[in-house]
């Protein structure tokens, strides 16, 4: 985790005395659960809880413990029975050290899920208020960067807004993928522990039993909760580049918000750069590269190895902390972008009308062309409109092939903005209801 990219709620899961509260509230609930069965008295299982529960964790001597028996479980076992007292040897009867590491981390992953989704609930706050606030702001929609048809800017913001509606149910599913427990002893057999153990700890840690696991628990639930962080943070993406493009000096449709005192360059004192929008790019293929080791830890050896233990102590707190930074980001840049409506008209306007080609051509066809003729009257008046060389309408007007089927209101009706608009108000209702 990198200070400069990462938010303190988020980064606390993931701290080593978290980790351990975790570890010990595992150890905990399943001594009570031993409790009840008769398998160690109830009194190891209170005094368990009495010395512990409040206790503050000594990292350093886990550290230490751990350099010499080369074994973090076990390192903090002991540890807890420096704490604990005689009552520790009924600590972890039945268990293997899985069921404490898998069931803590998937109870890490729920915690950040948890933050994601708030998160995202934000952005979709600021994706909802600007669009609505430019539900009717004409803008030019473009395809491969090249202008096609108007739309407006609230609908940019609305597709966003479906689009990361879509990353919240995502998120939710794969939240619930990955919140299970597995108490289940060396080989997921249940041989030195009853599985009413793993029922009660799964309760208690707000989890559900793992169905069936080997020494762990499988790895393709997490290797799908990283792959949608990761589809997740390609929607940031997508979103990030758009506002890049408009922000260019060619473009400035919008443009992020420059604060008091902000500088843009070392060199130039005239910039302002997009750089919040170039810094969510750069975030988004970082959690992207998160979801490839995820996805190679599925395949492991017989009942359990360790070749995604390494990985995942890297990809857990690294992808869920650059999300959660890159999400508010998005929330914040959203929420102050400047929107410049006038520039979005002078864009509009750019190509002399060259943008209401396809009602032309609609046009004509409904008169009585082909659509083959209709289409070259079109496109053979709009080329020289391309170089700059004629206005759209007036050329329409005096092409005796047009002329043929459009009268000059016709033509003119064509060119009507308010044409393309017609179907905002339904879009609108689609994405946010009726609201």
């Amino acid at each position: 985790m990198i200070p400069r990219y990462t938010r303190p709620e988020m980064a606390s899961i993931w701290e080593p005395q978290t980790r351990f509260n975790i570890w010990f509230e595992i150890e905990a609930h399943a001594a009570d659960a031993l409790a009840e069965l008769g398998t160690i008295p109830k009194e190891a299982a209170k005094t368990i809880w009495a010395k512990a529960k409040d206790a503050t964790f000594d990292v350093a001597r886990i550290d230490e413990i751990e350099r010499e028996t080369k074994h973090d479980v076990i390192a903090f076992l002991t540890h807890l029975a420096e704490i604990v007292g005689p009552e520790a040897r009924f600590v972890h009867q039945g268990m293997t050290s899985s069921d404490v590491l898998d069931t803590c981390f998937n109870v890490q992953l729920t915690r950040a899920a948890d933050i994601l989704i708030s998160d995202i609930d934000k952005v979709l706050a600021a994706l909802k208020k600007r669009a609505f606030e430019h539900k009717m702001t004409p803008t030019i929609g473009r395809s491969h960067g090249i202008h096609a048809e108007p739309v407006t800017f609230g609908l940019k913001l609305a597709y966003a807004y479906a689009e990361f509606s879509r990353a919240r149910e995502r998120l939710i599913a794969a939240r619930k993928e990955v919140a299970t427990c597995a108490i289940s002893g060396a080989v997921g057999t249940f041989a030195q522990i009853d599985p009413r153990v793993e029922e009660h700890v799964a309760k208690a840690m707000g989890l559900v039993p793992e169905p069936v696991s080997t020494q762990v628990i499988p790895r393709d639930r997490h290797a799908m909760y990283f792959a949608t962080l990761g589809v997740i943070a390609s929607s940031v993406e997508r979103l990030a580049i758009e506002i890049r493009h408009l922000q260019r000096t060619e473009v400035l449709e919008a443009e992020e918000f420059f604060s008091e005192g902000q500088k843009g360059s070392s060199a130039m004192p005239h910039k302002r750069n997009p750089v919040l929008s170039e810094n969510l790019t750069g975030l988004s293929r970082m959690v992207r590269a998160y979801a490839m080791p995820a996805m190679e830890n599925v395949a492991l050896w017989h009942e359990r190895d360790i070749s995604h233990s390494s990985a995942e102590r890297m990809i857990g707190p690294d992808a869920t902390v650059t999300l959660d930074f890159a999400l508010m980001r998005l929330a914040g840049l959203i929420d102050k972008l400047l929107i410049y409506p006038a520039n979005m008209q002078k864009n509009l306007d750019r190509l002399g009308g060259l943008v209401h080609s396809q009602r032309l051509l609609i046009a004509l066809t409904q008169k009585g062309a082909s659509r083959e003729d209709a289409y070259k009257y079109v496109q053979r008046n709009a080329m020289p409109v391309w170089r700059g060389e004629g206005d759209f309408q007036t050329l329409l007007k005096q092409d005796p092939d047009v002329k043929k089927h459009l009268s000059d209101a016709d033509i003119e009706e064509q060119f009507d903005l308010g044409y393309h608009f017609k179907h905002v108000d339904t879009i609108f209702k689609r994405v946010f209801g009726e609201a």
